[in-house]
């Protein structure tokens, strides 16, 4: 399936960037993979294409029909900055302001730091996995070790930040990164979530507020 969607992705009408990744055990931050569970990353011109589309493109209807559970989430890139494969596919837009929030983190890892890389983040995972605020939390992948991606939801900017300043094997995780040169290409993007259909384990993660 992973190997036939890279044949079917480019001729789905309007989708713009799309990676497909597979994902790691436990919490997804480990360089062990799980076979059972993979991620589809698209961007789209507007929210009503990217729900059409990933419900009427041939090959969305066939994941769909093979997969045990689909859990789809829509986001407004507010913020980005960095490259991925030489370009930035995230065009910020206003934020919607409402909704929770997402964090996607991606890093192409130097093949010489990729050891020091992956002893960390235990420890990173554990401490992501025991906060209250997160929602969701999963690590996924293009290339096992060396293109890795975070990506994770929050009820609002203040309890992802607090995460991300507090003291703590994730701080000085990215301090080694910085002074260590760890990366060859990172971006860093942030979104809102707009919506959500399917489930994940059975259940929905988050709650989405309805508009007033």
């Amino acid at each position: 399936m992973m190997g036939a969607a890279r044949l079917m992705l480019p001729r789905v009408p309007e989708i713009d960037f799309w990676k497909l990744c597979g994902s790691g055990t436990g919490e997804g931050f480990t360089p062990v993979p799980n076979t059972g569970v993979y991620a589809i990353l698209a961007t789209w011109p507007d929210h009503a294409t990217a729900e059409r589309q990933t419900v009427q493109a041939d090959v969305f209807r066939r994941y769909a029909r093979h997969a045990a559970e689909v859990w789809t989430v829509f986001l407004t890139p507010v913020s980005a900055r960095g490259a991925w494969a030489g370009e930035n596919p995230f065009r910020p837009s206003d934020d919607p302001g409402t909704g929770p929030l997402a964090a996607l983190t991606r890093a192409t890892v130097r093949p010489a730091r990729a050891l020091r890389f992956w002893r960390r983040v235990p420890d990173i995972s554990a401490m992501i996995g025991q906060d209250p605020n997160v929602a969701f939390k999963i690590g996924i992948g293009e290339v096992p070790l060396l293109h890795q991606v975070t990506f994770s939801i929050w009820p609002d900017a203040e309890s992802m930040a607090l995460f991300a300043r507090a003291d703590g094997p994730h701080a000085r995780a990215i301090r080694a990164v910085r002074e260590g040169n760890w990366f060859r290409e990172e971006l860093y993007a942030r979104f809102r979530v707009t919506a959500t259909r399917g489930s994940w384990h059975g259940t929905q993660p988050i709650t989405m507020k309805e508009p007033a």
